[in-house]
């Protein structure tokens, strides 16, 4: 599981993601921002599929919208306009994979950012959703107010999670400055025994 562009956090979280996408399964963007994920989950769930993207900011789902219309895509995506600690109300599991780029929107208003209380409810509810052998995604960012924070609420969450139950990977950069982000990774066990 090495992708291509090894300097990005987000193409780890994608080569993690890969595996498990296949036709006609649903996934989750947590957090739409420029659809870029939100692409690429459409690409993987293939026509019969289905994605829902969640973004609180109306400007990030029009980005994504243009995005996937650009693409040929938008039929395969469901946008809502909504925090994702609205998960659970609005996605129909069995969940294949989940993805979350935690911070801000890249070129948005700054003060606009996840927060732990609401991304560690919708982390709960991304993990009831997961199918066996389902995968989640967390890219989180740590160089804006807050991020810390968020990121050792969600890292003290993961850890407590049953290994019988779940594997989690935390990957940081070493070699880079320590504002960059980190990727926590997250399998559901298989239904067998």
């Amino acid at each position: 599981m090495v992708p291509e562009r090894t300097a990005s956090a987000t193409a780890w979280a994608q080569a993690f993601i890969a595996p498990v996408l296949i036709p006609g399964s649903v996934a989750v963007d947590a957090t739409a921002g420029k659809g870029l994920d939100t692409e690429f989950l459409a690409r993987g769930v293939g026509a019969a599929g289905r994605v829902f993207a969640f973004d609180i900011q109306p400007g990030a789902l029009e980005i994504t919208r243009q995005r996937l219309v650009t693409a040929g895509l938008l039929e395969r995506v469901t946008l809502l306009l909504r925090d994702h600690a609205a998960m659970a109300a609005h996605v129909p599991p069995p969940v294949k994979a989940v993805m979350f780029n935690l911070g801000y929107l890249p070129g948005g208003d700054h003060r606009i950012i996840t927060r732990p209380g609401t991304t560690l409810r919708a982390l709960q509810d991304a993990l009831a959703l997961l199918a066996p052998q389902g995968r989640l995604s967390l890219v989180v960012y740590t160089g804006h107010p807050g991020a810390r924070q968020e990121q050792e609420t969600l890292e003290e969450y993961v850890a407590q999670l049953p290994p019988r139950e779940y594997t989690v990977l935390r990957l940081a950069f070493w070699n880079r400055s320590p504002r960059a982000p980190v990727v926590i990774l997250v399998e559901k066990a298989g239904g067998g025994s």
